[in-house]
């Protein structure tokens, strides 16, 4: 059975595993993501290393890897902008991986290097809860909003590669200020930072004593804070998860207008407080939709929960999606 590596990047860790052409991850280690450029690349060889020595005698059953990263790769493989990893931008992503995923493996291979929502979208394409659709479009939750488009059953990169970028179409024009420059991207109140930056907007006006306790202990308020005191009935907490509900059902329907998928597939860490977070969104993008065919559209959890990053990046690492 072929193996392959797949590592997906993140604002705070890297996932790094062993993957099979069914989407079983055989290994899996992480290492934290670090703050400089220089160093990522790095981060990423020391995590592919842990994933080789485990698998021993079975690492000559690799024959690809395959890295999702955060921001704008073009086809050629270069990361032009990455808002959630400021310092790796503008850098040679493939040649960076290729070089180290040689030198642990000893021999040269098929290196490939997408957006790690694009990847996701290669995993739940490949083996998730798009294999079933056409048309879907992949929405990755985390620290940010990456986006992973499938048309006609294959991914939809555009002109240059950047398509996908989801979490920067504008939905409120006064809106905070963005990583990526812009102002007021969907990002800023559907995301990991944004839940966050509701959650502190609430303890500062002194609505959630629960809110501020964490503030106070941390100098931050942390999206799991939020999901925390919502479900210990916070009043303030619960309208923030109203509000991140509100937020998100708007991206979705407006998505839904511009693709026409059969199916919106939501990943990402945040996935993990689904049963808080993501209650009231399909009521709440049903008020946008107009008519009975747009109203079908399915909104699902995506199957391969965070794995979906490094079984993609494997599955086009395999050559099993184009």
């Amino acid at each position: 059975m072929a193996l392959a590596l797949g590592i997906d990047v993140g604002g705070t860790k890297i996932l790094a595993a062993a993957v099979d052409d069914a989407g079983e991850v055989v290994v899996e280690e992480r290492v934290e993501s670090p703050k400089d450029g220089g160093s990522l690349f790095d981060a990423i060889g020391d995590a592919v290393a842990l994933v080789v020595a485990r698998l021993g005698g079975r690492a000559a059953e690799v024959h690809g890897a395959g890295a999702g990263l955060p921001g704008l790769i073009d086809l050629e493989g270069v990361l032009h902008d990455a808002p959630n990893l400021p310092a790796a931008a503008n850098s040679a992503a493939g040649a960076e991986l290729r070089r180290r995923v040689e030198a642990v493996l000893g021999r040269r291979m098929r290196v490939v290097v997408e957006n790690d929502a694009t990847a996701a979208a290669a995993g739940e394409l490949a083996f998730g809860a798009a294999r079933s659709v056409a048309n879907a479009v992949v929405v990755t939750l985390g620290t940010g909003i990456g986006g992973g488009l499938v048309g006609n059953g294959r991914l939809l990169r555009g002109e240059r590669g950047f398509a996908g970028e989801i979490g920067h179409m504008v939905v409120e024009l006064d809106g905070p200020r963005c990583a990526c420059g812009g102002q007021g991207c969907w990002e800023q109140f559907a995301s990991g930072t944004g839940l966050a930056r509701l959650g502190r907007e609430a303890a500062l006006g002194g609505a959630s004593p629960l809110l501020a306790e964490a503030l106070a202990a941390r100098g931050e308020v942390r999206g799991e804070d939020v999901v925390d005191a919502a479900r210990r009935g916070d009043g303030a907490a619960l309208d923030v998860v109203a509000a991140f509900a509100r937020y998100l059902a708007i991206g979705l329907s407006n998505l839904a207008e511009i693709f026409d998928p059969g199916r919106l597939i939501l990943g990402g860490g945040l996935v993990r407080a689904a049963d808080v977070l993501f209650a009231t969104v399909p009521e709440r993008f049903a008020e946008h939709r107009r008519g009975a065919g747009e109203a079908k559209v399915d909104i699902v959890v995506a199957e391969l929960g965070e794995r979906a990053g490094v079984a993609g990046a494997a599955a086009l690492a395999l050559g099993l999606v184009t």
